[in-house]
């Protein structure tokens, strides 16, 4: 009795080569573009569904490369548009609608917990005082609503850190307020050259929930120690959120007072800092965080020419 040949298997697709590994960095890009162009009520797993990967992975994705999730950037996104729209529009209702919420009571609540304030105040005359004069980093500016300080900067020229601030602040009333801003002005340039213990002044500064968690843990590093953007990172709570952490201390207003100077790269180096890195190593090295013979930077260029709340 004769055998059976064996059965041949089905050859196997000439494919079985593995399937190139999604490309997460242009999918994470074009989702980013979906979020931005949303039509307002859009829910967001529809804005993550496309060709290339689940919903569920692309948020796995979305948040490990950029430290935060995509609801948390549309929420962003529609607060930012709130702010902008609110005096374009004729009521808090209407900016509400336009800058992209379902309704008026998810739009307040939203501006409530992330700006400390409602979208009808937002609409608002802004009162703000200003002082300007000459510290050891340079030009410095202080701004200051009626709550306390909202800007403080460094520069080598005063008319550039004022148009800097008028840009920043395009509503605002501008009105004399020299006997306050003087006052806290000498106690800042007295830290600069003193930097003995925290200063404990008034602040009225404002921004996403994660900033605003970014900025008060700033402020509870003691004088003389830094962090690097990871460790802040991982005290938040949110181990992948470095370059989010870095994110919040770019957008920082308010130098010295929310000490955003003494965050570091995780090998050490500087890193960034928004009034310069020379500013930055001078600042540590008065508060003790670094060698004296390591200043680098020599002269820093000073013009004469013109002169969420925590």
């Amino acid at each position: 009795m004769k055998k059976r040949p064996p059965a041949s298997r089905p050859p196997r697709p000439a494919a079985e080569a593995r399937r190139p590994a999604p490309d997460w960095a242009g999918l994470v890009v074009a989702a980013c573009r979906r979020i931005e162009d949303a039509e307002p009520g859009m829910p967001i797993g529809e804005l993550l569904a496309g060709p290339g990967a689940s919903p569920a992975e692309l948020r796995r994705q979305f948040r490990a490369r950029l430290g935060t999730t995509p609801k948390a950037y549309l929420q962003a996104l529609r607060l930012t548009r709130l702010v902008r729209r609110a005096t374009q529009e004729p009521g808090a209702l209407a900016a509400t609608l336009a800058a992209g919420f379902e309704s008026g009571s998810r739009g307040y609540a939203a501006a409530r917990q992330a700006l400390g304030v409602a979208p009808g105040g937002l609409r608002r005359e802004l009162r703000m005082g200003w002082w300007l004069g000459l510290s050891e980093l340079g030009w410095m500016l202080m701004a200051a609503t009626p709550a306390g300080i909202c800007w403080l900067s460094f520069g080598p020229a005063p008319q550039a850190l004022l148009d800097e601030l008028a840009t920043a602040f395009p509503r605002a009333t501008w009105v004399a307020d020299g006997s306050r801003l003087r006052a806290w002005f000498e106690q800042v340039r007295q830290h600069i050259l003193l930097p003995e213990a925290a200063l404990e002044l008034p602040l009225d500064v404002r921004g996403t929930a994660f900033q605003a968690r970014v900025w008060q843990a700033l402020r509870r590093i003691p004088l003389g120690h830094t962090r690097s953007y990871g460790e802040l990172a991982q005290a938040l709570g949110r181990p992948s959120a470095a370059r989010a952490v870095a994110a919040a201390c770019g957008a920082n207003r308010v130098a010295l007072l929310i000490p955003c100077h003494r965050v570091i790269a995780a090998d050490g180096s500087m890193a960034g800092y928004r009034w310069g890195v020379t500013r930055k190593r001078r600042l540590l090295e008065r508060e003790g965080s670094l060698c004296g013979g390591a200043a680098a930077g020599g002269q820093m260029a000073i013009s004469t020419a013109g002169s969420r709340r925590l």
